[in-house]
């Protein structure tokens, strides 16, 4: 294949690292209260998210700038790898539990959660199986059914610790690659009611699930309870008015919204910095997924279009369903906000698959 290299999408990778630069502003201040409190140390959460975000910025350089048809090699055994992880997390002894979630592997405070490597991993097997020039979509048995399959698989494994939001991210990003790649849309209907059923048996499953979407649609029926996050982030979001409180000035950071440096930040972006700060985010998230999705329309090879689609529609279903809990539109499913929140893998692998969407801009036409 003819590619010609040029340097990469100049928007991106200043949206990127705009991003970045308000995330490590912001999760100072919103997690200088809680470090302090709980470690003695202002900085704490500041100085690890710097350290992630020097592993995730080096790792973003490498695959800014090794050809992407290398990745086709490695879709296989990162799979693999990914489900071998997923049935490791859950393994009393070798997964740890935190949040009421089996979801880490790691010692004391460092850790990685595999769900996150799933989803870059499920992302890049699909790009290499649907960009076979010999695969047909389309048909139903042998073309939809078995990457829809394995998209289940993976989903039910990271149900089993459990994380909605991380499995919603996945199936998500996941179905609009299939949806990209041609499958028919009387396949897609069909299947989604079953999917809605399957839904309604995971909310039923788990009595905690229900209440949180009672707590969505009614949080003053549990105030201090379900529905004590989504107040207390709405109390923070009013407040900051159009300008803001002002830069580190919150006070719902003071232990009225809960690990406000992760799933909450934007709540407290949004006191401090008002519509306006928040409303600045937004337009670098839609910078970011404007600039990607022409480059996924732009790319010269279907391996290639379908990886962008899958790395931008990981972003966006991301930041809808933070921002979608942050305002109190979806129920609360526990899941960071992309280059902003306190994480580490999270954001060491957002950083990761970034590059490789800056390595895709390079050979846009």
């Amino acid at each position: 294949m003819n590619k010609s290299r040029h340097a990469p999408d100049i928007w991106i990778l200043m949206a990127i690292l705009s991003l970045l630069a308000i995330g490590m502003v912001m999760v100072y201040s919103a997690g200088s209260v809680l470090g302090f409190r709980n470690y003695g140390d202002s900085f704490y959460f500041v100085k690890r998210q710097l350290l992630f975000a020097g592993l995730g910025l080096g790792a973003m350089f490498v695959t800014a700038n090794t050809d992407y048809l290398v990745l086709k090699r490695f879709a296989r055994p990162a799979l693999l790898i990914c489900f071998i992880l997923l049935v490791m997390v859950l393994i009393p002894g070798i997964g740890v539990v935190r949040g009421g979630a089996r979801s880490w592997l790691g010692i004391s405070s460092f850790g990685i959660q595999p769900s996150e490597f799933m989803k870059m991993g499920m992302i890049l097997f699909l790009a290499n199986w649907l960009g076979k020039d010999d695969y047909d979509i389309s048909a139903f048995t042998k073309g939809l059914l078995p990457p829809l399959a394995l998209i289940g698989s993976a989903f039910a494994l990271i149900m089993l610790q459990p994380d909605l939001g991380t499995g919603t991210v996945m199936f998500g990003a996941a179905l609009m690659m299939i949806f990209t790649a041609g499958a028919r849309m009387k396949h897609l209907l069909s299947l989604g009611s079953l999917g809605v059923v399957g839904f309604a048996a995971l909310v039923a499953a788990a009595p905690y699930r229900l209440q949180r979407i009672t707590a969505f649609l009614d949080p003053w029926s549990d105030p201090l309870g379900k529905g004590y996050q989504i107040i207390q982030s709405l109390y923070a979001i009013g407040p900051g008015g159009l300008g803001g409180l002002g830069l580190g000035m919150s006070r719902q950071k003071y232990s009225y919204v809960p690990e406000p440096q992760t799933d909450f930040i934007f709540s407290i972006l949004a006191e401090e910095l008002g519509f306006i700060g928040g409303l600045i985010v937004l337009a670098l998230f839609l910078i970011l997924i404007w600039r990607g999705m022409k480059v996924a329309m732009s790319l010269p090879d279907r391996f290639g279009s379908y990886l962008a689609v899958g790395i931008v529609c990981m972003v966006a279903v991301q930041v809808i369903i933070n921002i979608g809990v942050v305002i109190g539109l979806m129920p609360v499913t526990g899941i960071t906000l992309p280059l902003i929140s306190y994480g580490g893998s999270s954001l060491t692998l957002m950083l990761t698959a970034l590059g490789i969407l800056l390595n895709l801009s390079r050979y846009a036409r």
